[in-house]
């Protein structure tokens, strides 16, 4: 009715709406051929993510990586900034959109027995390399075409994600200039679903906020036939453990939850005498910062107390931390529709009211700019993808890396 208001004449009327209709079969075309393109450049999207893989490195500071992504995007026609913690290219005109993928590994000894594997004792065992590839991916298909382009498109390598630090870097480094939206995903294995399934939680806050900390506790030395002569930080230490793992669940309500884990702790020099230093480092994630803030004063709380009653030094040092990851309602419905049509709607795992226990530190952007994050699976159980996320012998289905970077793509063109 709205339409006839508007045109008077059925001829104008029906040419409208022809014209509609060719729009919209062009758009569908076009994000079929988007898949296709990605299909097309596959053995190009693997080489990129074995060569990652097997040059894992850690951090913030990644070289190796670095040079990587600066020379294939320079072979692609861009002209790639490096900064302190990632890479970053350009492509197009007007206002920004932010298409982001972490690249760094984790200090875990590879037994994938993978011909590529990585030697060094890191390794890509989160699937950073997948992100990072199917983004190269993505970078060489819009600059095909570029004429579809309405905005300027910023394609992020961001490094330091395992640590929560390399997207505050990226902040300070000014990839958010003139941006109006990020998106950004993730692979899992292990799945019981088919790759290329993609899980998308709802609006608002879907993984908490997180802290890194760490705690020294400095005592002395003595031979284990006379204790009364030091102090023991082992003992310390192991007594500081068993009280924070019990934090959550004596000191909070369960129905603001919080995790507490204390994934590492070094401590000793030798078997017959008293530890003089000892090393623990955790994590704790919560969901709300009242939270997040007693947890933390207690953690501070019980590193004095527990080491004053053992005669020890004690210090607590939060390394690195992120807010709460957040997806954006208007985003989050055009990302949903972008899957339907890009793979089928059996495809998308709609996730509303679900959320995750890991963090991640692409939070910092969601919290500053209009985004969306989502989860595709990347390995399926039935096909032997059976360990998970940082296993040693986790890994994941490079046939996922053309859907990745079709994702990529339909997110902007």
């Amino acid at each position: 009715v709205y339409y006839f208001t508007i045109y008077n004449d059925k001829n104008q009327l029906f040419i409208f709406i022809f014209c509609q209709f060719i729009i919209f079969l062009f758009s569908h075309t076009v994000c079929m051929d988007i898949l296709k393109e990605c299909k097309h450049i596959k053995k190009e999207i693997i080489a990129h993510r074995r060569y990652l893989h097997e040059n894992a490195e850690i951090g913030v500071t990644l070289p190796k990586t670095q040079l990587y992504i600066m020379q294939t995007l320079r072979a692609y026609g861009y002209e790639p900034h490096a900064f302190d913690g990632g890479v970053f290219a350009e492509i197009g005109e007007g206002e920004t959109f932010l298409l982001r993928a972490d690249c760094d590994a984790l200090p875990i000894k590879e037994k994938t027995g993978l011909a590529f594997a990585c030697k060094t004792g890191n390794m890509h065992a989160c699937g950073h390399d997948f992100h990072a590839s199917a983004l190269l991916g993505c970078a060489k298909i819009l600059k095909a075409n570029e004429h579809l382009l309405r905005y300027k498109v910023r394609l992020l390598f961001q490094f330091g994600e395992e640590i929560l630090q390399g997207a505050k870097k990226a902040i300070e480094a000014g990839v958010l200039q003139n941006a109006v939206g990020a998106f950004a995903l993730h692979v899992t294995t292990a799945s019981t679903l088919p790759i290329g399934h993609c899980f998308l939680a709802g609006s608002g806050e879907i993984a908490p906020c997180a802290d890194f900390f760490s705690i020294q506790l400095t005592g002395s030395s003595a031979h284990g036939s006379t204790p009364e002569a030091g102090a023991d930080a082992l003992l310390a230490g192991a007594n500081l453990v068993s009280m924070l793992c019990m934090l959550p669940a004596r000191e909070m309500t369960p129905a603001k939850p919080a995790v507490l884990t204390v994934g590492k702790f070094n401590a000793g020099n030798a078997p017959n005498a008293l530890a003089d230093n000892a090393v623990l480092e955790g994590t704790l994630r919560a969901w709300d910062t009242d939270t997040q803030k007693r947890l933390l004063e207690r953690i501070k709380t019980l590193t004095a107390s527990v080491s004053k009653a053992c005669r020890v030094k004690g210090k607590f040092t939060i390394t690195s931390s992120c807010p709460a990851l957040k997806n954006d309602a208007s985003l989050r419905e055009k990302t949903a529709q972008k899957i339907t049509r890009l793979f089928g709607a059996d495809t998308l795992i709609s996730a509303e009211g679900q959320r995750g226990g890991g963090s991640e530190d692409f939070a910092y952007i969601s919290q500053s700019i209009a985004s969306v994050f989502i989860v595709v699976v990347a390995g399926e159980q039935k096909n032997g993808f059976i360990y998970p996320l940082h296993h040693p012998k986790t890994d994941f289905d490079e046939n996922v890396l053309p859907y990745l970077s079709a994702l990529f793509c339909d997110t902007v063109l």
